[in-house]
């Protein structure tokens, strides 16, 4: 129950948690965190090895017990329930990602204890109990306050973990057992029932040649949770944990990463049942799961400017109004007693299976409405496991992206600029980042006539925010004269972003260009996805700019189906323009969209919250698009169909109960 090292100390975290939280390699775009407790008589520093050895989207936090270290002036701990407490007050700030527990030997009590607290507001992944017996069992600890020191070190020897030379060190020897023996009184005095659960899933981590625990004596550990429960078997010691961190790191990493694909594939509706179990306290400053209101959250957090520059619409914003309008003429028609116990949410998508019908849209300039832009945007979408789709005018390159993205899927939208051999490297970068599909928007030859923008004077391009696709491209660099200043990059990407030139016959040319899937985006009349197929779409999103572009169209959702029919069933149609709910995704899948892409809301999300804002939005999303799912009778994406809708007023008697089938067959 010893470690190395046990004097030194790192480098102190910051904020109020820096007596007990210890942060070896701060890794900012983390996707979880692995908290880290020690065994008795060790420290923090037990775990860098280990911290090392983690991949980037891990973070390992190592509590620091008091009493030992930079906390030696303070009382030990008087039970393990205090450490708990301590412990679990500390993590507040870090709670904004998934944690994992993980106690090593006298720690596994603490961490056990500290997920019972914790569990309370749902923030606890997994819980990892290392060389322990289970709470229940008594550890049978012999009192060490009267063993001899002689009897305390041959202890030591026999678990290993400390190089002799240490245990020759009277200094050292006098730390070591003068925080083990308070330690063991920490042991001797816990007592836990056996019918304590957790309702966290649960791994215990054994050591094949650990010489103080047996298979038989930590399979205890499996009647303390309600969730699953696993043991692994790996190689080493007593003190493999931190000794062969390269292998421990594997097999912890494998259940992290499970773990948050599950919980990103998991079942969206039991947002519900965590908000309600975790009570109205919990609710304090979040975010509201209005998915309309967040809108005016955002607007009360955002500059004037930036929030028109959102949520600004073209001309009197009669586009933006019906195209919310066209939603609200269609009602659900429910069908009961179908016996739906699983959804499937996920829909067939250009070769590939989405998780859900939903992509988040192309939003440009994204730094304005908050600092990491979209990163944090692609990384909120990895989290809920749904396509992202950069823009071209994005503030950070598509590089940069596809880095944050990580295995997560997304598409590049191209505004094609009338420089052919630019467009070529635009289309070759995101070929060569990992994007998996172009989206050609072709409904903006010239900027919108929005009031709100005209008003504020306000276009982020001008002082060359969104630009980063460009700056960061050999060909646009190169036009560029000797030490050009934001003056002169803004000028020549005015001259060649556009492209009000382009017609049908130059589609071929991008079709030859690429293997790429091209989706035509900006499509609302039928004949036009016509020709968009003719010339070499592979697919079409009806669409029209969310009301940015012209005043006075027709919604996109009041285009889609005869958009649909143009194009037959076989043909990838998605739409935009108005989507704001998960009833709203039903009544375009059951109008003749294969998938919808999401904007708006997202944006508001990352101005109120950044990653963390994003993934709440969407979780938001796909949990109303759950329940709208089994109210409605289906249990699966692809099931619904148009029998499932009828425009607003009194039901038609000619419905029948025979459902016609879907578009999508």
């Amino acid at each position: 129950m010893t470690e190395r090292n046990a004097t030194s100390s790192p480098a102190p975290a910051e904020g109020d948690e820096a007596r007990w939280i210890r942060v070896f390699h701060r890794k900012q775009h983390s996707s979880a965190r692995l908290v880290c407790f020690p065994h008795g008589a060790g420290t923090a520093h037990a775990f860098t090895g280990l911290s090392g050895a983690l991949p980037e989207d891990v973070e390992l936090l190592a509590v620091q017990y008091p009493g030992r270290e930079n906390r030696r002036s303070e009382p030990f701990a008087a039970d393990i329930a205090a450490l708990a407490a301590g412990v679990a007050d500390a993590l507040a700030p870090y709670a904004d990602r998934p944690l994992f527990l993980l106690g090593h030997s006298m720690g596994a009590l603490a961490a056990f204890e500290t997920a019972r607290l914790l569990e309370q507001h749902a923030s606890v992944a997994r819980l990892f109990v290392s060389a322990a017996r289970p709470p229940s069992q008594d550890w049978e600890e012999p009192d060490l306050d009267a063993s001899g020191d002689e009897v305390l070190v041959d202890g030591l020897r026999t678990l290993g973990g400390v190089p002799e030379a240490l245990l020759q060190d009277p200094d050292f020897l006098d730390e070591i057992l003068r925080m083990l023996r308070a330690d063991h009184r920490l042991l001797r005095h816990y007592r836990c029932s056996e019918d304590t659960t957790l309702t966290t899933p649960l791994t215990v981590l054994l050591a094949s040649a650990d010489p103080k625990n047996s298979l038989e004596q930590v399979q205890g550990w499996t009647r303390h949770t309600t969730a699953g429960r696993s043991v692994e078997i790996h190689s080493g010691g007593h003190f493999a944990l931190t000794e062969r961190v390269c292998e421990v790191a594997k097999l912890l990493t494998r259940y992290i990463h499970d773990d948050l694909a599950a919980h990103t594939a998991g079942v969206p509706a039991d947002l519900v049942r965590e908000i309600y179990l975790a009570g109205p306290d919990a609710r304090a400053d979040q975010l509201t799961t209005d998915l309309l209101g967040l809108e005016e959250e955002a607007r009360r957090a955002l500059p004037s400017a930036v929030y028109s520059y959102v949520a600004g619409n073209a001309g009197t914003g009669a586009t933006g109004r019906a195209n919310r309008e066209a939603f609200d003429r269609w009602r659900l028609v429910p069908r009961v007693l179908r016996g739906v116990t699983h959804r499937d949410f996920s829909v067939p998508l250009l070769g590939r299976r989405l998780s859900a019908p939903v992509l988040l849209a192309p939003v440009s300039a994204q730094t304005v409405v908050h600092p990491e832009g979209e990163l944090a945007a692609v990384r909120g979408a990895a989290d809920a496991g749904l396509p992202f789709i950069l823009s071209s005018f994005s503030s950070h390159s598509l590089e940069e992206v596809a880095a944050a993205a990580g295995p997560g899927p997304r598409w590049f939208q191209l505004y094609w600029p009338s420089d052919d051999l630019l467009a070529t490297s635009l289309v070759r970068r995101a070929e060569a980042s990992g994007y998996s599909a172009l989206v050609l928007t072709v409904d903006n030859p010239a900027f919108g006539y929005r009031p709100a923008d005209l008003d504020h004077g306000f276009l982020p391009f001008v002082n060359g925010t969104g630009l980063a696709n460009f700056t960061s491209d050999p060909v646009f660099r190169a036009a560029l004269p000797p030490g050009a200043d934001t003056a002169a990059v803004v000028g020549h990407w005015a001259s060649i972003s556009g492209n009000p030139s382009l017609t049908w016959d130059r589609l071929p040319w991008l079709r030859e260009l690429t293997g790429l899937p091209i989706l035509v985006k900006g499509i609302l009349h039928p004949d036009d996805a016509r020709l968009a197929l003719a010339h070499g779409a592979d697919g079409i999103v009806v669409s029209n700019h969310g009301g940015r572009q012209l005043d006075g169209t027709m919604a996109a959702l009041d285009c889609l189906p005869a958009v649909r029919a143009a194009v037959g069933d076989s043909v990838p149609v998605l739409m935009d323009s108005g989507v704001r709910t998960g009833s709203d995704i039903v009544k375009a899948l059951a109008l003749g969209a294969d998938a919808v892409l999401y904007g708006r809301p997202y944006q508001y999300g990352l101005a109120l919250g950044g990653r963390r804002g994003v993934h709440h939005v969407l979780r938001c999303l796909l949990a109303e698009f759950d329940l709208a799912l089994t109210l409605t009778g289906r249990g699966d994406a692809t099931a619904i169909s148009p029998d499932l809708i009828a425009p607003a007023g009194p039901l038609a008697a000619s419905v029948t109960s025979h459902g016609s089938a879907a578009h999508r067959g």
